[in-house]
């Protein structure tokens, strides 16, 4: 196993409860070389870098009401560092990083807000066993491993698992705003869950003007004031906005762009006039369709093969890890600013239940041109992604921004999020200044209705720079778009394609619809008639399956599945 270079954001593992050395060994040895940070009789922490506490003492620890009288301490292994002792939900709302703290009395475990950073775990007797990598727990596992179908319906139709989902049944990940909690008195473990800031305090309309909000973006960045940034722009409206920020408050700033392989390349042209317009020297990251087989299987196999998605982006994180800049990434500017995922019929729906249909409808892959799956596999996948969206989303149910913080939770948390975090967050220093909680409970008070059609986004940009607010957008596209090849179809693509759809038509032959493995035994070429935007994504959801099922099929438990 290749592991990612940890420059800036360590590798942890470790353990709470009634630990076994040897079990604790094995941990160690499975992934990135660690280093103790704490050992005590409950709880373990090794890290792949130095990590000191961000806070320490006695009695009265960091959660403020132990009664006991051992030393506390508290750990956080996110890029942002809690500035001292606070409750532990405070710590994963505010930084949006995952931490481990002793208060003297419980050893808690706790991921961030929305879970962005993430942080496995298995449970082993009287003790929890955690990685922010998957693959070293699964040595602690039983093999062979049980598959978790839920987490692969969601991962197909979805492009990204829900709840605490993994493919295998054994290892889970720590939801956002949640906890494993060691209670040292009792000898026994729980689960923590709370709603996040967002959810207790909910953000009523405030009549919050563009400009205000522009303001609020402008102090986010003072962070990174004196840092060298690069601001990739794409030519829709979240990086026009941020490099326009950037380059009001007069910083150093640096513009890259690359193909998002979307068959137009339109991001290109836009991002070179933006870029023009506000003066910033600007790059344009080159991809070869030859190297896309490679990029794919290294992309699904740094991601734990948890979606399908960022195949694309290989080719700019490799050249981002070795910048030296900060990367400025508008994560989660298209819910918070412009309603992104949420349809005119989520909007208007008048009960919980057709709302939460509509909403889901928007996020699932759309029909593809002929059924890709079986009519059995079909239904129990919509019924499971329906079963576990319902779940995932139902603290939200009620809520005055129900609609995009439910996009927020799953797809912008569980998919969209994996480039910035994993990709690049741990060789090189990232940033998400619309995740800063000024900035996200100020965008979170405004209306949905106000942001309906991106209205409130475009006097936000026009607020930030009038010139750059009127040039073509990939959010806005009226004019007709030049079709450019796809890398993700070329050849090298199809043939990496097909061998992946070979392995998926043999091994869970059910999965798969009798047009499909029609065009399966046809060869690889047959895969060109795919070209359409539902067709690539499915295409890319069963690949993504095929190629797991080649690391780890002779690993796994019987592969019958739930339909068949």
């Amino acid at each position: 196993m290749q592991w990612p270079t940890f420059n800036v954001r360590p590798y942890v593992c470790g353990g709470l409860g009634h630990l076994d050395e040897g079990v604790l060994a094995m941990l160690q040895a499975s992934g990135p070389k660690v280093r103790p940070a704490v050992r005590t009789s409950e709880a373990a922490l090794f890290s792949s870098a130095p990590l000191p506490p961000y806070a320490r003492g006695r009695g009265n620890g960091p959660e403020g009401d132990s009664a006991g009288g051992g030393e506390t301490w508290a750990f956080s292994w996110g890029e942002r560092r809690p500035a001292g002792v606070a409750p532990w939900i405070t710590v994963a709302e505010t930084y949006e990083t995952p931490g481990l703290i002793d208060d003297g009395d419980t050893v808690t475990l706790h991921a961030g807000g929305l879970g962005l950073i993430d942080v496995y775990y298995l449970v082993s007797g009287d003790a929890v066993y955690f990685s922010s990598l998957l693959e070293p727990l699964l040595s602690l596992a039983e093999r062979p491993h049980d598959v978790n179908w839920d987490a692969w319906a969601a991962i197909v139709q979805l492009t990204f698992p829900l709840r605490d989902d993994t493919p295998y049944t054994e290892v889970r990940r720590l939801a956002g705003a949640s906890a494993l909690v060691w209670d040292k008195r009792t000898g026994r473990l729980s689960t923590d869950r709370r709603l996040p800031r967002w959810l207790r305090e909910e953000p009523f309309e405030a009549g919050r003007s563009a400009g205000e909000i522009l303001e609020i973006l402008h102090e986010v960045y003072k962070e990174f004031d004196g840092r060298p940034l690069l601001v990739p722009v794409s030519g829709g409206y979240d990086s026009r906005l941020l490099c326009s920020v950037a380059v009001a408050r007069g910083a150093d700033v640096e513009s890259w762009t690359t193909s998002p392989d979307d068959g137009t390349d339109t991001d290109i042209a836009f991002a070179k006039a933006i870029t023009r317009e506000l003066g910033v020297r600007h790059r344009v990251i080159g991809q070869d369709p030859a190297a896309y087989p490679d990029d794919a299987l290294a992309v699904a196999r740094r991601l734990e093969y948890m979606t399908p998605h960022h195949a694309w982006y290989a080719p700019f994180a490799r050249e981002v890890h070795k910048a030296g800049r900060v990367l400025i990434d508008g994560l989660a500017g298209g819910p918070l600013l412009k309603n992104f995922m949420v349809s005119g019929a989520a909007l208007t729906a008048s009960t919980q239940a057709e709302r939460k249909a509509a909403l889901l409808g928007s996020l699932a892959l759309g029909a593809p041109s002929v059924p890709f799956l079986s009519e059995p596999a079909a239904e129990w996948i919509a019924s499971s992604v329906s079963t576990a969206f319902a779940q995932a989303t139902s603290m939200l149910n009620g809520h005055r921004a129900e609609l995009p913080l439910s996009v927020l939770h799953t797809r912008t948390a569980r998919g969209i999020a994996r480039s910035a975090v994993n990709l690049v967050g741990p060789e090189a220093s990232f940033a998400a200044p619309f995740m800063h909680p000024d900035f996200f409970d100020a965008a979170l008070s405004v209306g949905v209705t106000r942001k309906d059609g991106g209205k409130f986004y475009r006097e936000v940009l026009h607020a930030a720079n009038p010139r750059v607010a009127a040039l073509p957008s990939t959010n806005v596209v009226k004019q007709p778009l030049q079709r450019v090849p796809l890398r993700s179809a070329a050849a090298p693509a199809r043939a990496y394609g097909h061998a992946m759809l070979t392995r998926v038509a043999a091994t869970v032959p059910s999965l798969l619809s009798e047009q499909l493995h029609a065009v399966v035994a046809e060869g690889p070429d047959a895969l060109a008639r795919f070209n359409g935007w539902n067709d690539r994504f499915w295409v890319r959801s069963l690949v993504l399956f095929g190629a797991w099922l080649g690391d780890y099929e002779d690993r796994l438990s019987d592969l019958t599945p739930p339909w068949a």
